[in-house]
């Protein structure tokens, strides 16, 4: 090592730069990084969260809807003193039930396809009750009696109309357009007001 710069200055011992002309004295060798050649664990990502089931749909495939709707129409057949109302009651409460038994949400057209079942089930209840009360009677030949006596007990009661409804019964045409259209109004009246009380039932209780 040169004890003193190109400048002229005295340098001391081991000196990197000149103290009075700030020359470099010796080259500055910069250690090079030691490469880190360990292995890097690889990361793992999370597994990913399993999607929850989706809600089987309302139909007759989904055995816990079609308990219930056969349940509801029990309960609805057994309270027929309450016409209209005990198929509406039905159909909301086969919605609370669903809601409590899957904890499944039900919109309003989940709610009606539910009261769509208990309607259905109530209809064919209703329809074999209609046969074995009135069956015998036709056979005996009793019906047309039996129906105009009915008609006399309404609080709306008119003459007229008892006797011509007793001779359109008096014939077999007649009597066969009786039953039929018995039977179509109660299916109607019963699935309507069952629809409608599930869909009710669907926006109090079917929604969180």
């Amino acid at each position: 090592m040169e004890e003193f710069c190109s400048c002229g200055a005295q340098l001391p011992p081991d000196a990197l730069f000149c103290h009075k002309c700030g020359k470099p004295q010796r080259e500055i060798v910069t250690p090079e990084p030691v490469p880190d050649n360990r292995p890097v664990a690889a990361v793992e990502p999370p597994p990913a969260a399993a999607p929850s089931p989706a809600a089987p749909p309302v139909n007759f495939r989904n055995p816990v809807a079609v308990r219930i709707a056969l349940l509801l129409a029990l309960t609805a057949t057994v309270l027929s003193i309450l016409p209209m109302v005990n198929w509406l009651a039905a159909g909301f409460f086969a919605v609370f039930f669903y809601r409590r038994k899957t904890g499944s949400l039900l919109n309003v057209g989940a709610g009606m396809r539910l009261g769509w079942l208990v309607g259905l089930f109530s209809f064919a209840l209703a329809v074999i009750l209609f046969t074995i009360q009135e069956l015998p009677k036709a056979l005996s030949g009793q019906l047309a009696a039996s129906i105009e006596e009915q008609l006399r007990s309404l609080p709306a009661f008119d003459p007229t109309m008892a006797r011509q409804v007793g001779e359109m019964l008096s014939t077999g045409t007649g009597m066969a357009e009786y039953l039929v259209f018995s039977v179509l109004g109660l299916f109607f009246f019963i699935t309507c007001f069952s629809m409608a009380g599930g869909a009710l039932g669907a926006k109090l209780v079917g929604r969180p």
